[in-house]
């Protein structure tokens, strides 16, 4: 009687650590899929949080400098042909300060696939027009150098539409200067991968990050 229920014991302690087993197998993957989901969207969250950072910081730079100090300076000879190149530049040291880097070159799927400095509307954020649009792009150390340093800038500006010297910054109106800033985010974890798999053959999967800051030319003349 005793052997009997000896055996009986044993037989069903082997029986719920296989179904234990067999549970684990069954949970791992989605716990996996969930953890990798909220550590890729974490980043992604913070990635965004760094690109408003940078248009801010562009933006308030290109509003404080407005048309380079008023109009004696223009045309685009003197401090009003560094303006857009100190905005890009301050746009760039957010992006690529230590601790809080993203990865810029798009090259790789990922990266910033363009910033804009431009006229905007003051109500609505945005552009008046393609018309009024600067548009710089992302190659490596082939900008032009920053003003006052021997380093050079790694955008170029591809579209130059709103020149310095036509920007207005009168006491009695002012024109409002926007710097937007798109971005594609690459997933970092495998869970690309999975993505794929429900559309395969498609592009790797990216999420779309695009941030405008807007602010006012400050005034510098009548």
């Amino acid at each position: 009687m005793t052997t009997r229920r000896m055996r009986r014991t044993c037989t069903g302690s082997r029986r719920e650590r296989g179904q234990g087993l067999v549970e684990f197998a069954l949970v791992l993957p989605v716990f996996m899929l969930l953890l990798l989901t909220m550590l890729d969207f974490g980043y992604a969250f913070y990635t965004n949080l760094t690109i408003e950072y940078a248009t801010r910081e562009g933006a308030r730079v290109g509003a404080a400098l407005a048309n380079g100090g008023g109009t004696p300076v223009c045309p685009d000879a003197g401090p009003a042909a560094d303006v857009d190149k100190l905005v890009i530049a301050a746009v760039e040291r957010v992006i690529n300060s230590a601790g809080i880097k993203i990865d810029v070159d798009p090259s790789g799927g990922g990266g910033v696939t363009g910033i804009q400095i431009y006229k905007a509307d003051p109500a609505t954020g945005q552009s008046v027009g393609t018309s009024t649009t600067n548009l710089w792009t992302y190659s490596l150390g082939a900008g032009p150098t920053i003003p006052g340093t021997t380093t050079k800038l790694d955008f170029v500006e591809t579209t130059h539409k709103w020149d310095v010297c036509s920007r207005v910054n009168s006491i009695a109106t002012s024109d409002a200067l926007g710097v937007s800033l798109s971005y594609t985010y690459a997933y970092i974890t495998p869970i690309a991968n999975v993505m794929r798999l429900v559309t395969p053959g498609g592009d790797p999967p990216t999420i779309q990050l695009n941030d405008r800051t807007v602010m006012r030319l400050n005034p510098t003349g009548q």
